[in-house]
């Protein structure tokens, strides 16, 4: 199109468009198999926006594709139009009538954010998908989301009382429940408003229609059911209905997938909070038939929740950091398990819930464990169950459980027959497929395992959807249960209602859409399921050379194409989550860790250069605000490791288009540090000169308000040395190039606490290159790896335990020395990492075994707020330092519920990225800090430390100088 059409629309909004290849491909897939590049990208700021877009779209003739959070699995959010991304600025709760239980958002609203806001007030938002954290409001209306609480509480169709929105001429509606007089009024009215409630009223009187409708439609008991149109939901309306019931067109808005109009603002009747008192059957079985006929025996009591997680999922949490930890209730190798929540007013109401259940699962045969899970743990099951998308892309190789024929729901009666069938079917097409989710609801989902890069796997893809689309018939089911139909299903609509409902479909596409801007290909007139795909058709084998080891069964780009689009990265910060800090500043989605993967995917499949593959603008642009906290390590179901794709992408640019001055100088911190603490006063008093200082921050393009920091006087290692000398240790206290160079005190304060609890230890400093690494300078990294291995290799083969006083020095033995070294050294590489601990853990499993206990320290009364460094909460855990900072009775231990420091290393001292810190910090560690001045601050990252200090001009505490001032002397 000509760009000055595009400069038109761009100064008649306010919102931004972005026309940019980096948006382009960011926003090119959702967390569905497809793939299709848009035209750009516009995020408009208000209603007034939206309608000048709507306009713009419908005179130019340009599809628009609406996106909230972007997590949908049919492909709702790709096409090759304008994307409408209402994510960043439709945001508001705009109005809560507690009395008449009602909520109105706008439609990028999160699901868990409402019900944050609407807690204190006892109500809630009843319907709640397993992507609740990040999912947005105008998503779950137009998908009609459900999720685990379906069986309670409904569907998104249940609770829409009213939706506001743009139309195709850019007229502004309010459709809700209408009176027949209104009708009449507004049919009287011209407007193109009138024009779809007169359609309406047409298409769906006849009488022969509405019977068509109930022949072909699942039965009411299928409450999960998306297929096409609400059509079966207005005929119970006035004037079709015998019900006295108005006709409310917001029905027919939920899972209309966007098609239809473009929602502005929508309310809710909203729920009472659910009884207090909750556990949660975790009951596990041999094989998922099992479990589901278990689920058809205990339905009777109608359980809140009632979903299931097959073994493979629970094989695949394994892998995962987090998941793994929540496994806790576990027993044994389960087939399936099913979470099965109950609650009750009463404690004894409660314990009544659960006796009647696992009694008659006992006396049926069903079962062989019932533990019991109770709060605070059962988030920790939810939080299990809710991975299992994400988990499934953890399975090595191109062979992936994949999203096609998922969504299919059933009466909980038929549950065990068709998934007996649906093994069979499996059998005949020579696969094995994985099940979990939504047991008590009828659906689950169902995940065949293709490889989509090979013509035999897209040859299964739409023989199998075929296959699954005939079976669901033969039940009178439902073909999309709550993910819609988008691109993955709406090629069978027409079999599942039939060719008079199909036509139906398209007239009501047509009266609201006649050209067809709104999704386009959604529901009606669809794209083939079987194209636009994320991968190629006999994709080439990745061959690019990496510096990095990315493990025995994944290179590089399968280590992108772990992240399947689900959007755990765009969890807000109140979620109180980490990843990534630099989304949850901007709420850009090319910001998350989602639309990296998303760049460095597509440039690995098809480099421009394929020599060079990595030498992209797009990736240096996407990859700049990662702050490499490697908190996707942890939080990410798929454990997508942006940190080591970041290091490898930037050092293979690098190794094209050379390093920066910068890049060399913070890179090479462990070399220059060591010449300048040698002459520690004098470079101390140079670096005080105000000229001089200016002059370093400007040739090193650093932050002119951050400050320098000040080397020790005396190396750490040194200062220390006397306090660690034993030829027998009970571990090394292991000192990293900042500890040793600029914290040299923290060692010291360290050193005091070791002897005075009677450890025996040896002093051992070496570069543990965590600057050369996050400066993707790969080979001075590597270089430093093997000199701390060889160093350290007397106590790894002695399995002493190596305990160190910066997170992200000693954690990095655990993480990135495993993809550092070559070959011969992974082996011993792998028994560092093994015997690393923090300072943390190592005096945690002392307080375990009771060598270290409350009785060596203070009874003064003391507050102490912990902020963990990222790398901590990736690869370790709040635990240990909640204990460690406990030891002294009377210290009232709590953690900030904070995310990335905003720091990050080098990250917040570089000119352009200043103001990106300094916004991650005020998120939640700046305020928190400001609210409890009368707190002492622990933070054991150096890089934390220094962010409060320049943010706050506030003091913060290594955990290691609280404990020694709290230590009882002796002496």
């Amino acid at each position: 199109m000509d760009a000055m059409i595009w400069k038109e629309l761009s100064q008649k909004i306010e919102g931004e468009l972005s026309l940019s290849n980096l948006s382009k491909l960011a926003y090119s897939t959702d967390a569905s198999i497809y793939k299709k590049t848009p035209i750009g990208v516009v995020y408009p700021k208000h209603t007034a926006d939206l309608q000048q877009i709507v306009k713009f779209a419908s005179e130019n003739q340009i599809g628009l594709i609406p996106r909230a959070g972007g997590t949908s699995l049919a492909g709702q959010c790709v096409g090759d139009g304008l994307v409408v991304d209402i994510s960043k600025h439709f945001t508001r709760i705009l109005n809560l009538n507690i009395e008449e239980g009602w909520v109105e958002v706008q439609p990028g609203v999160i699901r868990d954010e409402l019900n944050r806001f609407l807690k204190p007030y006892g109500y809630f938002f009843g319907p709640n998908t397993s992507t609740a954290s990040r999912c947005m409001m105008g998503g779950m209306l137009g998908n009609n989301s459900s999720g685990t609480t379906s069986i309670k509480y409904g569907v998104t169709r249940d609770k829409v009382l009213e939706v506001e929105a743009v139309l195709r001429d850019g007229s502004v509606a309010l459709f809700k429940e209408k009176k027949l007089d209104e009708i009449s009024e507004i049919l009287n009215s011209g407007s193109k408003e009138a024009e779809i409630y007169n359609g309406v009223i047409k298409l769906l009187s006849p009488k022969e229609v509405q019977q068509e409708i109930l022949n072909r439609f699942p039965p009411a008991d299928i409450h999960r059911r998306n297929t096409g149109y609400a059509v079966d939901e207005l005929i119970k309306f006035l004037p079709f209905g015998e019900s006295e019931n108005n006709l409310n067109l917001s029905k027919l808005l939920a899972g209309s997938e966007g098609t239809l109009c473009v929602t502005t603002k929508i309310r809710f009747c909203i729920d009472k909070l659910p009884p207090e008192n909750e556990a949660v059957i975790c009951a596990h079985f041999k094989s998922v038939i099992e479990a589901m006929e278990a689920t058809v025996a205990i339905i009777q009591f109608k359980p809140f929740a009632c979903e299931l997680m097959d073994k493979t999922i629970l094989d695949l949490t394994r892998g995962n950091i987090e998941q793994a930890e929540n496994r806790f209730f576990v027993e044994g190798d389960p087939g399936a398990i099913l979470a099965i929540e109950v609650r009750s007013d009463t404690p004894s109401g409660l314990e009544d819930e659960i006796e009647k259940i696992t009694s008659t699962l006992k006396t049926k045969n069903l079962g062989f464990a019932f533990p019991v899970v109770r709060p605070p743990q059962t988030a920790m099951v939810w939080s299990l169950r809710a991975a299992g998308l994400g988990v499934l892309s953890n399975m090595p190789g191109d062979a992936k459980p994949v999203a096609f024929v998922e969504d299919t729901a059933v009466s909980i009666s038929d549950l065990p027959e068709y998934i007996s069938e649906f093994e069979l079917l499996m059998d005949r097409h020579g696969q094995k497929a994985v099940y979990y989710a939504h047991a008590g609801a009828g659906e689950l989902h169902l995940r065949p395992v293709l490889n989509l890069k090979s013509q035999k796997g897209i040859k299964d893809l739409r023989a199998i959807a075929e296959s699954s689309a005939q079976l669901v018939k033969k039940y009178n089911g439902s073909l999309s249960g709550e993910h819609g139909d988008g691109r993955v299903r709406a090629e069978f609509i027409e079999l599942m209602v039939g060719p008079k409902n199909y036509e139906l479909f398209k007239a009501i596409k047509n009266l609201w859409d006649p050209k067809h801007i709104f999704n386009p290909g959604k529901i009606v007139f669809p794209d083939k399921m079987d194209e636009d795909l994320r991968y190629s058709e006999n994709q080439a084998p990745f061959s690019t050379p990496t510096f990095l080891f990315f493990g025995k069964n994944e290179n590089m780009l399968q280590a992108a194409e772990r992240c399947n689009g689900s959007g755990d990265c765009r969890n807000p910060h109140t979620s109180g989550a980490t990843m990534c800090p630099s989304y949850q500043a901007s709420r850009n989605e090319l910001d998350t860790t989602r639309a990296r993967a998303n760049v460095l995917r597509e440039v690995l499949t098809n480099p421009a250069n394929s020599n060079y593959p990595l030498d992209s603008l797009e990736v240096k642009e996407v990859l700049d605000l990662c702050l490499s906290c490697k908190a996707c390590k942890r939080e990410c179901p798929s454990s997508v490791d942006m940190a080591a794709l970041k290091a490898e992408a930037m050092y293979q640019y690098q190794q094209k288009n050379g390093v920066s001055r910068r890049t060399v100088f913070f890179g090479n911190f462990h070399k220059s540090a060591g010449l300048a603490t040698r002459f520690s006063f004098l470079a101390n008093l140079i670096l005080a000169l105000k000229p001089i200082e200016n002059f370093i921050k400007s040739h090193y393009s650093i932050a002119k308000q951050r400050s320098i920091p000040q080397f020790s006087r005396k190396r750490a290692s040194k200062l220390i040395q006397k306090y660690g000398s034993s030829n027998s240790p009970e571990f090394v206290l292991y000192i990293d190039e900042f500890t040793e160079f600029q914290d040299a005190e923290i060692a010291l304060a360290a050193a005091k606490l070791f002897q005075s609890l009677e450890f025996s230890f040896q002093v051992v400093y070496t570069a543990s290159g965590r600057a050369a690494i996050s400066k993707s300078m790969l080979p001075l990294a590597r270089e430093c790896a093997h000199k701390a291995i060889e160093k350290l290799k007397p106590f790894i083969e002695k399995s002493i335990p190596i305990v160190g006083l910066e997170p992200s020095g000693i954690l990095g033995f655990r993480d990135d020395f495993l993809k550092l070294v070559e070959p011969a050294q992974r082996e011993i590489a792998k028994s560092l990492a093994q015997n690393a601990l923090t300072f943390e853990e190592f005096l945690y499993r002392h307080i375990e075994s009771g060598r270290i206990h409350s009785g060596q320290f203070t009874e003064m009364v003391e507050n102490v707020h912990i902020h963990l460094h990222c790398h901590q909460k990736a690869m370790s855990h709040i635990k240990y330092s909640k204990a460690v900072l406990s030891l002294p009775k009377n210290y009232k231990v709590r953690a900030i519920p904070s995310g990335c420091c905003g720091m990050a290393g080098s990250f917040g001292y570089e000119k352009e990225h200043f103001e990106m810190s300094n916004k991650i910090g005020e998120l939640v560690l700046f305020p928190h800090i400001r609210e409890n001045k009368d707190a002492l601050i622990a933070a054991a990252g150096t890089s934390c430390r220094h962010q409060v200090k320049d943010g706050l001009k506030v003091r913060v505490y290594h955990p290691a100088e609280i404990l020694l001032q709290a230590l009882i002397k002796t002496e």
